[in-house]
């Protein structure tokens, strides 16, 4: 297999990634000088801040994923190709990839994160991460699966299994999930399941630390605390999850819960790249780059956005910048400005962050929002979240379609969402076509 990307008189910026910076950086080198080609696993963007919505049923997949081939139509000298990266051979100028081997003048790592399991092979196998939009369908699917069986079920125990929810990770990430499971106890539970008590279903949200969303202030946390709490969430803090088996969750002070919906959105790492030189990785598996965002010791290598740490150079951020969307966005503006101005014979501008906020939602009219020394809780903080996520949203129809959901579910929680959809096995559809054939007369060699 190869590649197959032509050759050009220009130079080539290869970059590894579609999240935040990935798209910010091949949207910034439009009009330029330079042969873009951008390496993805998947062909579409999605957008991470509200794929637990997706998870709730609260919006549909395709309107926060956004196929990378629509995105850039009729762009000149850009070039999409659907692969993993598996090596990279600096002193070449070339990556390996699952499709064949490309070369590179510069190339540029921002393939982000993924869940971290810190070991524990028998979470990492048993749990639902939350990192990607096909995660999210799987906890979806396995949520309205076990409201199914949870209504027909005779024995006691196992029905309180499948209507047990915990959650582990008390981030953003975490605290949104809770919140939006907890709306669908309280308001989609009672209409689409009469006859199964949402009393029954239990939410646990599990953090290790004394309090949650430990990146925010400890007022914008205690109300975040106080929101979950008055919603029904079970918040166990200063807890530690050692162990998942047999639909057990094994804490560290000896208690238990039975569960089969177990969801891990506790840390990331950042994605590896098999012979990244060992001296070149710093803490959380982050590559080290430089200020200008160089990995220093390889010619024409940068790294962006969650996949790389910058510990020095950048005076107020000394030990690396938080793991955000806009620090992501931010760098692939200035690295798009610096290879502009490399190719122009101009000195490169060092990264400097500029913080424009945190903000989280729990549920309606509850969110949280830190913004230019203001600290908010309550309806004005939810409606700026809204606000601001609905902008970040690419494409009008998909901004649209958002915020029609968003309001059917603020006046009535009654979307038709709620579909439990599995791709079929490999043997469902051979079997399929073969009654097929044999009802049409067609006789397979």
């Amino acid at each position: 297999m190869s590649c197959n990307v032509p050759k050009s008189d220009k130079k080539r910026v290869v970059i590894v990634g579609g999240g935040f910076g990935g798209l910010k950086l091949a949207q910034k080198l439009k009009r330029s000088n330079f042969q873009v080609v951008l390496v993805d696993k998947n062909n579409y963007h999605q957008f991470p801040p509200l794929i637990y919505q997706v998870a709730s049923s609260g919006i549909e997949p395709s309107s926060i994923a956004f196929p990378f081939r629509r995105l850039f139509q009729r762009r000149k000298d850009f070039y999409f190709r659907m692969a993993e990266v598996t090596g990279i051979y600096a002193d070449e100028k070339i990556i390996q990839t699952s499709i064949g081997k490309l070369s590179y003048d510069y190339l540029v790592l921002a393939a982000g994160t993924t869940t971290n399991f810190f070991g524990n092979k028998e979470i990492q196998e048993a749990s639902i991460p939350m990192k990607t939009l096909s995660e999210s369908m799987g906890l979806r699917n396995a949520l309205l699966d076990n409201f199914e069986r949870a209504l027909t079920c005779s024995n006691p125990q196992e029905r309180q299994e499948l209507l047990n929810i915990v959650i582990v990770g008390g981030g953003a990430t975490g605290v949104e999930i809770a919140g939006a499971l907890s709306e669908m106890k309280n308001f989609v539970l009672p209409k689409d399941y009469p006859d199964l008590p949402n009393s029954l279903m239990n939410i646990y949200l599990i953090e290790s630390q004394p309090r949650l969303l430990a990146a925010m202030s400890e007022k914008s946390s205690a109300n975040v605390l106080k929101y979950l709490r008055s919603m029904g969430v079970n918040v166990l803090l200063n807890q530690r999850v050692t162990d998942y088996k047999d639909h057990i969750v094994y804490i560290n002070d000896g208690s238990t819960i039975a569960t089969r919906t177990f969801i891990w959105v506790t840390g990331v790492s950042a994605q590896s790249i098999a012979n990244m030189p060992s001296d070149k990785i710093a803490r959380g598996n982050r590559i080290l780059v430089n200020e200008f965002n160089q990995v220093e010791g390889m010619d024409g290598v940068y790294s962006i956005g969650d996949q790389c740490i910058m510990p020095e150079g950048d005076a107020a951020w000394n030990g690396g910048h938080p793991q955000l969307a806009q620090v992501a966005i931010q760098q692939g503006n200035l690295l798009a400005a610096n290879l502009k101005r490399l190719e122009k014979g101009k000195p490169m501008k060092p990264f400097r962050y500029k913080n424009l906020g945190t903000m989280a939602t729990v549920g309606r009219n509850k969110a949280v929002a830190e913004l230019a020394g203001m600290k908010m809780g309550g309806f004005m903080a939810w409606l700026m979240w809204l606000v601001v996520h609905l902008r970040s949203i690419l494409g009008v129809k998909n901004k649209l379609i958002v915020f029609f959901n968003w309001m059917i579910n603020y006046f009535s929680y009654g979307q038709s969402l709620r579909l439990i959809l599995y791709a079929k096995k490999a043997k469902e559809v051979t079997d399929r076509e073969e009654r097929l054939a044999k009802l049409h007369g067609v006789h397979k060699a």
